[in-house]
């Protein structure tokens, strides 16, 4: 049997071995915020102790979690405004998210190319004609206007020419917008301790730039495509 049949054989059993203990072990019931909110003081207290130690297990998760298109990436980083704070939880989720998608990207490209094209050929027609047309910057615009679910952008972006490393870059700096907005509502959401707490006003300020971020974008990337174009 062919050497490179074999590797992804191999990966692709790994990947269904990890989603199955995930679902058979029920460990989407703990990206929640409701755990997350009662474990809360033991996650902190676990940070301020070892610190590179959480932020590793945070990191590997959330990769995990992105790569594999599993859900709980919002959970994930709305924990780590929680539990990291604005600057540091923008790096570290920045990272990480640039990363799992990275890798997603990777296991669409290699494994799943006639799957993704089979599944979603009708989606992909205008993604793949944007990367044509105007390459990187397509990505970009989707990255910041989230038009499709950014576990389809992964796989869909499998299926292109796009460079792994331009892919990364561009990811990294189009998501990362969204990604300052999302960490800062978990910092607020991390503060409340009553329900009083809701109607704090950073909190409902946090909650109003997460609701009107996308139609800001959509407006300015409208503006910047127009003056392309012109």
């Amino acid at each position: 049997m062919n050497r490179n049949i074999i590797q992804k054989a191999v990966i692709v059993i790994a990947i269904l071995v990890f989603i199955i203990i995930f679902k058979q072990l029920g460990l989407g019931e703990y990206l929640t915020l409701d755990y997350l909110k009662q474990s809360q003081d033991r996650f902190t207290d676990l940070y301020s102790a070892k610190p590179l130690f959480v932020i590793s297990v945070y990191m590997l998760i959330y990769i995990l979690i992105t790569a594999l298109s599993l859900p709980g990436a919002v959970i994930m980083t709305l924990a780590g405004g929680g539990l990291f704070g604005l600057v540091s939880g923008t790096v570290i989720v920045s990272f990480a998210s640039t990363i799992g998608a990275t890798l997603a990207c990777f296991v669409s490209r290699f494994l799943l190319r006639d799957w993704v094209q089979k599944k979603f050929g009708n989606r992909l027609e205008p993604i793949n004609k944007g990367i044509d047309n105007e390459g990187g910057f397509y990505l970009f615009t989707m990255r910041l206007v989230p038009a499709f679910p950014f576990f389809l952008i992964n796989l869909a972006m499998g299926v292109t020419r796009l460079s792994f490393f331009q892919y990364y870059w561009v990811s990294q700096i189009g998501m990362l917008p969204g990604t300052i907005v999302y960490v800062n509502a978990g910092k607020e959401l991390a503060k409340i301790d009553s329900l009083s707490g809701i109607l704090s006003p950073s909190l409902l300020v946090s909650f109003a730039i997460l609701g009107i971020f996308p139609l800001m974008v959509k407006k300015v990337m409208a503006w910047v495509q127009k003056r392309r174009e012109g």
